[in-house]
């Protein structure tokens, strides 16, 4: 069997790159790394502790993110040469090894490349994810303890920082809900295709009688807002609570009343945040989080009103989207995008690149679909 067009590979690549280099703007993001660097070396940056937070958070996921471009860029320019090199020694072992990494940058370029499918108008931003367990028991508070995992487990792959707001943990097993955010640009806009019912089916390890159970889980995924957002939040319309933060089994984690819930009333929202040590630590994080969910709520008010004018009855996007099967078979499938694989545990592992891709692929497709 013939080998590769390596000449006509590299320069397909090559071109992907630039289109890749000219969408992520790599010069702006060289300029604003340069920027943070210096707010970061300033003798007072750790005055304002939430601003040090957010800027040395926001310089590491920039580095990361060109990093990650770079090595790449290089990597495309290093399988020149190498192809160059083995076709003049006639050498067929390096011939093999080019031919495997051109496949592995094949899917790498491909991963970074679904970045450029994020232009939507808060994709940018970081995301703050709420897990809640559904229908099915102790089983789909274990189900919701698995996807908060899988997106940690996620996140900390591609070195993207956590922080987590709440967990409320179930009585026997699991939880019943999580909030937390990952601080990493482009987060929502990535994320964002993981919103919806997730369902779980497998050998209960909590029924003594091995009987197969499906358990359900949703996913929420909204943008972390900045100043200039527009949410305004009449300090009349929310109800705080304070109470102790509770750990797993009724563990107390602090001897002091510094968790704090909010309740906007006028929607039902629900924040909850005991992360901080202080209260007003902890109230300033769950507020940040309800604007979040408050102008979620907007957006999709306003789409929800726009497919009304339209007469679309079609499922909106977020119903039951991905199927965890553990028993009778081993499988876990989108429903929308229709790519599946065979190794759940994987998954469960953090491994979701490729169903976040092609998401990401999948909603910009039924965009332009509805465009036309």
């Amino acid at each position: 069997m013939a080998g590769p067009d390596y000449d006509a590979e590299i320069k397909q690549l090559q071109a992907t790159m630039h289109t890749i280099e000219q969408v992520l703007d790599i010069d702006a993001m060289r300029t604003e790394i340069a920027d943070l660097g210096e707010q970061v070396a300033a003798p007072d940056l750790w005055d304002d502790q939430d601003n040090a937070t957010r800027v040395t958070g926001r310089l590491s996921a920039l580095q990361g993110e060109l990093d990650r471009f770079t090595d790449l860029h290089g990597r495309v320019d290093d399988l020149g040469i190498m192809v160059e090199m083995a076709q003049e020694e006639g050498d067929a072992d390096a011939l093999a090894e080019a031919e495997a990494e051109l496949g592995r940058l094949k899917k790498s370029v491909e991963a970074l490349e679904v970045r450029t499918l994020l232009s939507g108008e808060y994709d940018a931003r970081e995301a703050i994810i709420t897990i809640r367990s559904g229908a099915g028991g102790v089983d789909a508070a274990d189900f919701a303890e698995m996807l908060m995992r899988m997106y940690t487990r996620w996140a900390e792959q591609h070195k993207y920082p956590v922080e987590v707001y709440d967990v409320s943990y179930a009585e026997e097993a699991g939880i019943k809900s999580a909030e937390f955010a990952i601080h990493a640009p482009y987060a929502y806009g990535t994320l964002s295709v993981e919103a919806g019912t997730h369902r779980l089916v497998r050998i209960s390890p909590f029924d003594n009688q091995g009987r197969r159970q499906t358990s359900f889980a949703a996913v929420e995924v909204v943008p972390v807002l900045e100043q200039t957002d527009e949410i305004e939040v009449d300090e009349n319309d929310v109800r705080t609570d304070v109470f102790r933060s509770g750990g797993p089994g009724g563990q107390s984690v602090n001897t002091t009343d510094s968790a704090v819930r909010l309740t906007h009333i006028p929607t039902g929202i629900v924040v909850s945040c005991q992360n901080e040590k202080s209260q007003l630590q902890n109230k300033a994080s769950a507020m940040v989080v309800l604007k979040a969910k408050l102008l979620a709520k907007k957006k999709a008010e306003e789409a929800a009103l726009k497919k009304d004018l339209k007469g679309d009855v079609a499922a909106a996007w977020g119903d039951q989207m991905r199927n965890y099967v553990l028993n009778p078979y081993q499988m876990v499938k989108d429903l929308r995008t229709g790519h599946e694989v065979g190794n759940p545990q994987a998954v469960f592992d953090g491994d979701v690149d490729d169903f976040i891709e092609a998401g990401i692929r999948w909603r910009r497709g039924a965009e332009k679909a509805e465009s036309n």
